[in-house]
Parts: structure tokens; sequence; C-alpha cells
């Protein structure tokens, strides 16, 4: 009887459903229909959103209008991804082989580049990627002792239409006997896939191999193992680069324009619909939005009714005005995700404003992007203006600031392109000694911040501001001695006397580079700090290599045959303890452009002006010999001692390279003068005359390999208070450095 009820049951709500649905449903459709027939209309049961009904203040019909074929759904395209990259859940874990970089500790990092073959063709750009490598410190002939490879092949072009396109890479690398399937090897690429959607193909299987790319795709990217690179031109700068176009605390923040572009216009095909969209928030007045059609070969057979006004109010605006005079530069993507502009706007301090739906930014694992640029959708192009209105004052002056930084850290050459990239896979392969973000994302940035120093912020001097971080109250001086032992009344011996007399002196170290052996400890004066004389190997740079020996924080460098007073000491370091990222001293020197040579120059005179603090007589934190003896290359630090000479100017080059700023001179005796040697010692390198010739050739091959001149000028002098002041003696406290 139970199961009879429920049955019944059932059967009435199944005859109650489809009763509802007959005079609810079917009959409102039929009768829809019979209206729409008599009119002869279509149903549209759901909006068509190229109807004009619907958008009428976003686009034309014809701007979406797209060829149906040309549209991918995201399952063609993970599909298409997954048969060009089979090994796309790479990670270091499963895909790297940590033994080959581990063998000598993180020295073991070292890349090794396939030699091309002699018919080879090898783009400006990628042989640029090359030299970078080949001149850095990773760089090895030696595949045995290589951690990671980089193909000779050009790769970065990997368009079939394109002249740079090279064929055959898959038969190629397959014979190389230690692709392993990509296994620890780095592939460049700033184009891949071709016409009509510019996939992420580059027509050959990367196996294991991880990516340096420009363009990727976030859904294609794999974290912790690909490093997304930007995209930049042929002509950028192999070294150094040009510098931000920011002024230091520019005020007011806001330029002539809120929101500037101008660019190519794709009329159909992937990348267009957000160019071709532009023109409906341009109002010619603070947001100019400027596109062209006039370009490819069949432009003209392609235009639109938009076209001729579009290139007549294109050439009203000059591109480089319009970016030194905007405050925010749109950069929206083209056929591929990475646009040129995203480099010209991170230069310029025109804050980017992003629309690329997808596109995974470079070096995205380190940098802290929000810090420097709007990130904005492609879909919501009619809110742009709205959102960068908002932005208030200070926070324009901190993004515009953040892209400097940015800029000159890791983005100004193809070397920063190259070596964060490096740095980036180093920091993985050794995660336990490697940068934080903090490193990577405030000055002097993460290439200028070397991990096996330290891991700690307060470690290194540039932080000390930020972390309210105050340096120690003693210092270490280290005395280059290259004159034998032959007198107690060598100047050596007086300055040892001096230095161990200030109370903030820890210890004293007498680096020995002198042809004969040094003295024993009995020939030394009694001192009341500790006194270490250690070999210096006759070598000129050894004066700057990181001693273990010294334990605090500032080193005071000075030449054997010094002249200075006690007073002088302590108030120099005084002034250090302020300034700790800085070279602090007396002996100033300067540099200047000799249009007539085309060359640096480099002069000794006295003047207000100097770029140079000899490191003779001079304080620095002690992080710079770290940084001296493993940033520089070989290359330099073996002209130095070869020469016998410029340490100290590579030393200003490298501090000033870090901080961007001058060197400090602090007050000295205008009576110093240099003493004669005395008999049985080497003669004073400065009589010389070759000597100078030799700083001037320094000056100019410093240069060089940086790629720019770093030093910086500055007629900055600090004195004591009441210095030379017509007030009584007592009053003063270095009362020393007035007397004769």
């Amino acid at each position: 009887m139970q199961a009879r009820k429920k049955y019944v049951l059932l059967g009435l709500c199944a005859c109650c459903w489809l009763v509802l649905f007959y005079w609810g449903g079917g009959v409102q459709l039929r009768l829809l229909r019979l209206l729409t027939r008599q009119r002869g209309e279509v149903v549209r049961p759901w909006p068509n959103w190229t109807d004009r009904a619907f958008l009428p203040r976003y686009a034309h019909l014809d701007e979406l209008q797209t060829d149906p074929g040309m549209a991918e759904s995201p399952r063609q395209r993970r599909q298409a991804w997954s048969a060009i990259y089979k090994d796309s859940r790479c990670r270091m874990e499963t895909c790297f082989d940590f033994s080959r970089c581990r063998r000598r500790g993180r020295e073991g990092f070292r890349v090794y580049i396939y030699p091309s073959e002699k018919n080879d063709r090898v783009s400006e750009s990628y042989r640029k990627i090359l030299m970078s490598i080949a001149e850095s410190r990773y760089y090895t002939s030696d595949p045995r002792e290589a951690c990671l490879f980089v193909l000779g092949i050009d790769t970065l072009d990997r368009d079939q239409l394109s002249g740079q396109f090279v064929p055959s890479v898959d038969e190629r690398i397959r014979g190389y006997p230690l692709w392993n399937d990509g296994r620890n090897h780095l592939i460049f690429n700033l184009y891949s896939g071709t016409w009509p959607n510019y996939t992420e193909d580059l027509g050959f299987n990367i196996g294991q191999a991880m990516l340096a790319k420009a363009s990727l795709n976030t859904e294609h990217f794999r974290p912790g193992f690909d490093v997304s690179i930007p995209l930049f031109s042929k002509d950028h700068p192999q070294k150094g680069g040009e510098r931000g176009w920011l002024v230091r605390n520019t005020i007011p923040p806001r330029r002539k324009y809120l929101l500037m572009f101008k660019g190519k216009r794709y009329l159909t095909g992937i990348g267009s619909d957000t160019r071709n969209a532009l023109h409906h928030i341009h109002n010619g007045k603070d947001i100019v939005l400027l596109t062209t059609c006039r370009h490819g070969k069949d432009w003209e057979k392609h235009k639109d009714a938009r076209c001729d006004h579009d290139n007549l109010e294109y050439e009203r605006f000059d591109y480089q005005e319009l970016l030194h005079n905007s405050t925010f530069c749109l950069v929206p993507r083209g056929r591929r995700l990475g646009s040129f502009r995203f480099l010209e706007s991170l230069q310029a301090a025109c804050i980017p404003v992003l629309l690329s739906n997808g596109w995974e930014l470079p070096f995205s694992d380190v940098i802290q992007w929000n810090q420097a640029v709007i990130e904005g959708d492609e879909r919501l192009l009619l809110q742009v203006p709205s959102t960068v209105r908002a932005v208030g004052n200070e926070r324009i002056l901190a993004l515009r600031q953040r892209t400097q930084m940015l800029w000159e850290a890791y983005f100004s050459s193809v070397d920063k392109i190259v070596l964060t990239t490096l740095e980036i896979i180093k920091d993985r392969v050794f995660s336990h000694i490697s940068r934080n973000k903090y490193m990577w994302n405030s000055h002097p940035g993460g290439l200028l911040v070397l991990p096996e120093y330290s891991t700690h912020l307060a470690h290194f001097p540039f932080y000390y501001l930020g972390l309210g971080v105050s340096p120690g109250q003693e210092f270490t001086a280290v005395i280059h001695a290259v004159s034998p032992l032959v007198s107690q009344s060598q100047p050596i011996m007086k300055l040892l006397q001096v230095v161990s007399k200030s109370k903030y002196c820890s210890q004293i170290i007498i680096l020995w580079n002198s042809e004969k052996p040094p003295p024993s400890r009995s020939k030394w004066p009694p001192m009341p700090v500790p006194l270490t004389v250690t070999d210096g190997r006759r070598k000129t740079t050894s004066r700057f290599l990181p001693h273990v020996a010294i334990e605090t924080e500032a080193v005071l460098s000075l030449d054997e045959d010094t002249v200075l007073l006690t007073s002088e000491v302590n108030f120099a370091f005084l002034v250090w303890r302020s300034f700790p990222e800085r070279i602090v001293g007396y002996p100033p020197r300067s540099h200047f452009w000799d249009p007539l040579k085309r060359a640096w120059g480099y002069t000794s005179k006295w003047t207000n002006d100097y770029s140079i603090v000899l490191t003779g007589a001079a304080f620095y934190h002690r992080y710079y010999h770290y940084l001296f003896s493993h940033y520089l290359p070989q290359s330099l630090r073996t002209l130095v001692d070869r020469t016998s000479n410029c340490e100290d100017i590579l030393m200003n080059f490298l501090v000033s390279a870090v901080t961007h700023l001058p060197p400090i001179k602090v007050a000295q005796r205008k009576q110093y003068k240099e003493l004669p040697s005395p008999q049985g010692t080497k003669s004073v390198p400065w009589a010389n005359p070759e000597h100078f010739n030799q700083r001037q050739e320094c000056v100019n091959t410093f240069a060089n390999w940086f790629g720019y001149m770093p030093l910086v000028h500055s007629q900055f002098r600090l004195d004591p208070v009441l210095f030379k002041d017509q007030v009584s003696v007592l009053r003063k406290k270095y009362k020393d450095l007035e007397r004769a």
C-alpha cells in the first residue's frame, strides 16, 4: 500500500511538470515565433554583442568583426601548447641536474656557450646576449665545468616569415652530446609563432630546457623554472645604457599630458581589438592616444574608414615630446603580449599602464611590479581614464621613482637583462644563499648585492638608512706597504702612531707588498691596538681583498707615506658614519670630457670640483672589498696589477656605480705636502710621467667596461664646526686641523 501511494504521487508530479512546461513555456515560445514571423525578424534569445543597440559607446560593428577561423578556444590553445612543450610541468626539482652546479660550491655556477658553426646566421641582438655571457664572471670555455648551457644557434626570432628565422634547429640540437633532452639548458627567445595566431610555438622541441622568453603567457609560464624577459630592440645598448629621465624630486609629479600612446594599429588578427578601440578614450587634450594604419606592404588594401583620419592625427604629435611630458604611458599588447613601449616608458619615468591580459611581466619572480606599473584589463578600456585620474600625487611620484630604479638596475642594457636572468637562475640553484625580495626591489638592485657576502640586510651600507641602522663605532686601518723597512724614521712608523692613537681604531693591518720579506714584530713600534702584518702577494689589488681579519664595517685605507693627524682621522671617521655607503677621505681628483680627443681625461689639479677621492687616505665600507674582488672582471684587476696603478680610480668607479653619488671630501690642512722618499726606498710613483698617462688610459678603460661614466662631480666639502672661524681656538673641537 505504501509503495502504491509513492508511485501515484510521483506520477502526479510528473504530469504537473509537463502541464506547466506546455502552458508556461511552449506556448510562449510558439507565440513569440509567430509574432516574429509576421514582423520578419529573427529571434535572439540572448543578446549578440556585435549589435550596435547593446554597444553604442564601445566600438563600431566593423571593429569587432573578426575572422571566426582565426579565434582559438582555451582548450585549443592548451592542446597546441601541450603538443609543442611536452615538459610543460617542468620545475627545478624535476628537470634540472643540481649536481652539475654544486661541485665547487657557488663557484660551480658556470655557463657554457656552444660554439657557432661557420655558416650560422646570428642576429645583432643574439650576438649581444652571447657577448654578455662570455664577458661575465660565470662564463667557462670548458663544458665539463658548466652548470648551465646556452645554444650558439640564434633562437631569438622563431617567426617563420622572418629573415632571422633559423631552420632545422630540432635536428641540430639533438646532435649535441650534452643536450640530454634540454636538461640544464637555457634558451633565449624574443619572438615566437607566426601569422595569424602568433602562438608560443618555437618550431622545435625544447624538451626540459628553461626558457628566457619575452611575451610569455601566464598560462604557459612555468613558475620557478622559466624566466620572463623584456622585449628589446636590436639597438638596445650592450653595456651601461642611458640613465633614466627623471630628475630627482621632480615637482609637481604630474606632467602636461595625463595619458599617451603612439603606435601601430592592426586592422585584423590577434592584437587588433585593443588598439582599434583606443580612439574611444582619446580626447586630444590630456589623453593623447594615436594609432596609424600606415605599416606593412598592403595596408591601403585593408584600411578602414578611420585610417586616413588616424594617420593625419598621428603626424601631429612628436613621440619623444609626448614621452617626456606624459604622466602615464599606455602599453597595449601588439601581435604578441610584450611591446617595445614597455622599456621606453620605464626609462622616461612615464608610468606604464598595461593592457595585455595574461602577460607574465619581465623578471616577475623577483620584481614587485605593483610598485612601478598599473595593470589594466583589455576588456575594461573605458575605465582606464578614471583609473589614472584617481592616482594621487604621492603615489605618482613613488611609481615614477621606482620605474627609474628598475630601469637602471635591470633593463638599461643587454648586459643587465642577461645577468639578471643568470642571477635569478643562480638564486634558484643555491636557494639557501639567495637574495630576498627587498634586495631585488630597492636601490641599488640585486645585481650589486652579492648574497655570498651576506643575506642579512644590515650588513650592506646602502640599507642602513631604510632599516634605521647605524654603522659600528670602530674602524680597521689597512696600510699598503711597498717599501722595505730600513729606518725607524720612515713615514709608515709615524703613521702607525697617529692612527693607533685614535679612540675609534680597532686594529691595524699592514698589507706587505714589498719584494723583501716583512720584518719581525719586534721591529714595529709598540701600539695600543692589535697589529697584523699580512702578505699582499705583491699585487696592487690585494689592498682591496676581503681579508678575513677585517671585522669592523669601516675600513681606513692608507698608503704607507700618508701624512695625517689623529684629529683628522677622527673627524673623517665621524663623517663616514653619516655617509656609510660612500667613500669619505682627503686627496681629491677629478675627471673631464675632452671634446678634441673624444675621450675622458684625468686631472690632479686642486680645484673646488672633484669626482674622485683617492684611497690612499679614505674610509669606506668593507663590503666594497668583496664587491671589488667578486663583481669586477678579472681583466680590470689584471690591468691594475700589471701597471701597479689605478686601483683607487677603479674603486671610485665601483662605489659611484653602486650609489650614483659622488665621494665626500673632508677638511684637510693646507700645509699638507708630499714628503721626499727616504734613501733606499722606491721613489714615489707620481714622480714618473708614465704614471699620469696610465691613469688617463685607466679612466677610459673603466668607463668602457661600465658602458658609461659612473663618476659624479661634486663641490661638497665637510669641515668641522667653527673651522677657520675667527673665534677662540679653545672653542674648537678639532683645533689641530688649523695648525701648521
